[in-house]
């Protein structure tokens, strides 16, 4: 029978190995990528490696309560980012070109005509959930497009009545994922948003973008908020910032945690308590 000293060491020696696991994982864990489907399966970025929570695992028992094994950020930062500006002003007006994707949509709607979109001036927008009120600020100037698209499926109710379906907690990507009314991550408006990311663009707490499948010009419906750490390369449009209200909603679900559903790839789970947008309102 084993003595509690052998014990004590073999769960030492368990931690150790999987502390040293842990470590050669981070080596390889540079970049993380925010993954959204229109009517396709997850597309895997190439050379993009995502994070894999290691919290949990195969030893939880199957009737354990979610929250008890929830995946939790260990630490959230607490200052926002300065929204990105662009290097050259984009022409205002502007068009836009709002392109079938060939699916059906998640909910009945119209693209917007696309024409002259204004490039100039904000947009106050209210995600009203279960948790709280999310009040987002979009900016026409950093992206007139989705910015337009983003507005008019608010106005025909798209959003309402919507789960968030995705939470991430890991260092390097801490984000809640929205947009798709089904909550399958597979759900899109049935027309894609062309993208308006730009060299030296940055994400980090505060920042509104969009999610699109790794493929140029997929963006659709979803969307996602970074409330902490946003280590990604250029490659998702960023629209707006969320006001500090907001960030509080959404510390507090981060906090919750996720279910693990979504590791490895493209990482996170749903969150454990549940986030539904009943509105999505414009100010005015």
């Amino acid at each position: 029978m084993a003595t509690n000293q052998m014990r004590r060491e073999a769960a030492k020696r368990k931690l150790e190995r999987q502390q040293e696991r842990r470590v050669q994982q981070d080596k390889r864990r540079k970049q993380v990528a925010v993954f959204t489907s229109v009517a396709v399966v997850v597309v895997v970025v190439v050379g993009i490696v995502l994070f894999t929570t290691l919290s949990g695992g195969e030893d939880a028992p199957a009737a354990a309560d979610p929250a008890s094994t929830a995946v939790t950020p260990a630490e959230i930062p607490t200052e926002a980012v300065a929204l990105p500006v662009r290097p050259e002003p984009l022409p205002n007006p502007t068009t836009c070109t709002f392109t079938p994707d060939g699916s059906a949509a998640a909910k009945p709607v119209q693209p917007p005509a696309g024409t002259d979109v204004s490039s100039t001036g904000t947009v106050a927008v209210t995600l009203q959930t279960g948790a709280g009120a999310i009040p987002l600020t979009l900016d026409k100037a950093l992206a007139p497009c989705t910015v337009d698209s983003f507005v008019s499926l608010a106005q025909q109710g798209y959003f309402d009545r919507s789960p968030c379906h995705r939470l991430t907690t890991d260092p390097g990507l801490q984000v809640l994922q929205c947009g798709d009314p089904t909550g399958t991550g597979q759900g899109g408006p049935g027309y894609t948003v062309p993208d308006e990311f730009f060299d030296g663009l940055t994400y980090g707490r505060g920042i509104l973008a969009m999610a699109n499948t790794g493929q140029p010009n997929t963006g659709g419906s979803q969307f996602f908020m970074v409330y902490g750490d946003g280590e990604l390369p250029p490659q998702y449009t960023a629209f707006g910032s969320i006001d500090p209200a907001g960030l509080e909603v959404v510390d507090t679900i981060a906090r919750a945690g996720h279910d693990g559903s979504l590791d490895p790839s493209p990482g996170g789970g749903a969150p454990v308590e549940p986030v539904v947008i009943e509105t999505a309102t414009i100010a005015g």
